[in-house]
């Protein structure tokens, strides 16, 4: 059971005076954010004013179809993205009863990493090659040996890796008939922005996140392309990440149900938009997220970087050559995903994620030796992007049974944070406080307190999540608040975790035993 605290009265709506164009009040001002995520499309409506969000909707109600024809490969249709974010839109507009007049900006956030191709009509050439695909892997290590780790670290902050143009250089040799095609490559966001608007831009930081980004330069990473045989000119017109980046076409307006014209005032990558979404913007903040990956996100006051690349540092939402913000990320990618394989193979029949949550209580700490290394979903960055799959160990017939997995698959997701976090540490980045959004992992009562208990870090929950942050994120693009603090002067506090001392040891003695089967499996 979480050692928590429960807030109701912290962080009440509180009614925000004098925002927006010439002052006016916000009554009848709403904000639409949008979450592009592997699983699903979730839309969210937002009160401008009262930071209430009125009406929040996601599809498909089943996982969307993830193709993977080759072990690594990992792909998703534009157009399923596309049409599940139409359904969404309409779901909330119906809910809400909101005059399509009323919604004054759109945000969007999106899964990191993806490539999308597009021709010169604007249609993708191809499937989307999305964040957990590892095909690319050889591609960014070659890159990064030939270009050196000095001049990749100190530009890029990173190495090419398994990132967006690593993928491209894939495309480019094994499909040339597609790369022959392109007129841009984009970021799943991008795409989506486009369709929407009809104009093909990115970002500085989703080139960055896409390790396209020369810090040093401030600009492209032109050393990064030439030695790729790319061109510049693939890249799409760079704007900013909060401002105008377009507006609704008529056609797509009517599409959606949407007003002809509206605003598309923000874009950002999911990891950077959920600590958007959590207010964390300054050096020393630090969100996550445990949904089909798992994240901790740090911000950084300079251009720090791990020299192994196990975790990764990116633009984040707010910075600027003369202002650094730098997102440093450790990502897991076999986090909520292990949980959804736990329910759909392991748990009995029909039962609840809640119920799960359940059984597992009766369970103690370390699962009665039961652990569970879960780098199931492809490579995995903080191990040097190796993808030595999940694994199960100590289990003994006689005694474990389906509740000491779940609660093992739990324990076993908090220590791969724990394992990732010392290498944030080793950076400066303290980890005393973790903000999250009460979702996804943050639901379950094991994985929350054991992450609290071998961190020894408080985690703090708060009422929102990635399109509810994207449409907040909006507000602030188009100008109807006049800075963060204004935008999430209403964002509610409702949990605290704090670490249980009468589990220290056991939790301890649990991670030890899975950091022993992690290295030498």
């Amino acid at each position: 059971m979480d050692h928590e605290k429960n807030i109701p009265g912290e962080g009440n709506s509180v009614p925000l005076q004098g925002l927006g164009v010439n002052s006016l009040p916000l009554l009848g001002v709403f904000l639409l954010g949008y979450d592009l995520g592997s699983s699903s499309v979730k839309a969210s409506l937002v009160n401008a004013e009262t930071g209430e969000c009125v009406s929040s909707a996601f599809f498909p109600k089943k996982e969307m179809e993830i193709k993977s024809v080759k072990a690594g490969w990992a792909e998703q249709s534009p157009e399923t993205w596309w049409e599940n974010l139409k359904a969404a839109t309409k779901a909330v507009l119906e809910e809400s009863k909101v005059a399509a007049s009323d919604i004054k900006a759109i945000g969007i956030s999106y899964q990191m990493h993806g490539l999308v191709l597009v021709d010169e009509k604007q249609k993708a050439i191809r499937d989307a090659i999305i964040w957990c695909d590892s095909r690319a892997v050889p591609y960014g290590q070659k890159a990064f040996d030939a270009i050196g780790a000095e001049k990749s670290l100190s530009h890029l902050l990173n190495s090419p890796g398994n990132f967006t143009l690593a993928k491209l250089a894939w495309v480019k040799e094994n499909e040339p008939e597609n790369y022959a095609k392109a007129k841009y490559y984009m970021l799943p966001g991008d795409y989506v922005a486009m369709r929407m608007t009809g104009k093909s831009t990115t970002t500085a930081s989703g080139l960055s996140e896409g390790i396209a980004w020369d810090f040093k330069a401030d600009a492209p990473a032109k050393f990064l392309f030439d030695y790729f045989g790319f061109d510049t000119a693939l890249v799409p017109e760079i704007v900013p990440t909060f401002g105008q980046q377009g507006n609704l076409k008529a056609d797509i307006a009517a599409e959606l149900g949407l007003a002809e014209g509206t605003p598309v005032t923000y874009r950002a990558g999911d990891q950077s938009n959920n600590a958007l979404s959590l207010n964390v913007l300054n050096p020393g903040e630090i969100a996550a997220t445990a949904g089909t990956s798992g994240v901790v996100y740090g911000v950084n006051g300079n251009a720090q970087y791990d020299p192994q690349s196990r975790v990764n540092s990116f633009a984040h939402v707010n910075h600027t050559s003369a202002a650094s913000r730098v997102g440093v990320l450790l990502c897991i990618n076999g986090t909520a995903i292990l949980n959804t394989w736990i329910k759909n193979n392991v748990a009995p029949e029909g039962i609840s994620y809640a119920e799960m949550n359940e059984l597992a209580a009766d369970i103690p700490v370390g699962s009665e030796g039961v652990s569970i290394i879960p780098f199931g979903n492809g490579a995995e960055r903080v191990l040097g992007n190796q993808e030595p799959g999940c694994s199960v160990h100590g289990i003994n017939f006689l005694r474990h049974g389906k509740a000491h997995l779940i609660r093992a698959a739990h324990e076993g997701i908090a220590f791969s944070f724990k394992y990732g976090m010392d290498i944030m540490n080793d950076m400066g980045i303290e980890t005393k406080t973790i903000r999250a959004g009460h979702a996804n992992l943050f639901l379950s009562p094991i994985f929350r307190q054991t992450l609290a208990n071998i961190t020894g870090a408080t985690i703090e929950l708060y009422n929102t999540d990635g399109s509810i942050g994207a449409a907040r994120g909006a507000g602030i693009g188009a100008g109807i608040y006049k800075d963060a603090t204004e935008a999430f002067s209403t964002l509610k506090k409702i949990m605290v975790i704090t670490p249980e001392v009468k589990d220290e040891k056991a939790t301890k003695v649990a991670y030890e035993k899975w950091v022993e089967k992690t290295l030498n499996p």
